[in-house]
């Protein structure tokens, strides 16, 4: 099945970029798409926090474990798509670079049949531009 997610930067403007993904897909194949879809290099660090229908951060998902004694942080390359992003949970929070703290919005929109003749994950659609500043 495939995954259609809409990812919105938390920004006064409406700044989004909707993509389609294979539920099977890593978290971290989600991660690259997002950099690639907003134009990031994808060479900072960055996270995916579970959370409730009013958007409250709950468990974190890293890139990489930066704890000093390998603790029970879970990783983006371990946990698939489906077994993160459901209908019965179909929200998260991403943020790229701990620096800057861009934050986005991670919704997913619907579950599509697999289309043959389609590559993915691929950008549907792309609404605004970026600034050049995290809001």
């Amino acid at each position: 099945m495939i995954y259609k997610i809409r990812i919105i930067l938390d920004a006064e403007e409406d700044i989004f970029r909707d993509i389609e993904i294979e539920e099977n897909n890593s978290m971290e194949d989600l991660h690259n798409a997002i950099t690639q879809a907003f134009g990031f290099l994808g060479n900072e660090m960055a996270s995916f926090y579970t959370c409730d229908e009013e958007w409250r951060q709950d468990e974190e998902i890293a890139l990489f474990d930066m704890s000093e004694n390998g603790s029970d942080v879970r990783l983006m390359n371990e946990i698939q798509l489906k077994d993160i992003l459901t209908e019965q949970s179909p929200k998260l929070i991403y943020v790229y670079d701990f620096l800057s703290m861009w934050t986005f919005f991670v919704e997913l929109a619907d579950i599509v049949e697999k289309e043959d003749a389609q590559t993915y994950p691929n950008t549907l659609f792309s609404f605004g531009e970026l600034p050049d500043s995290p809001p």
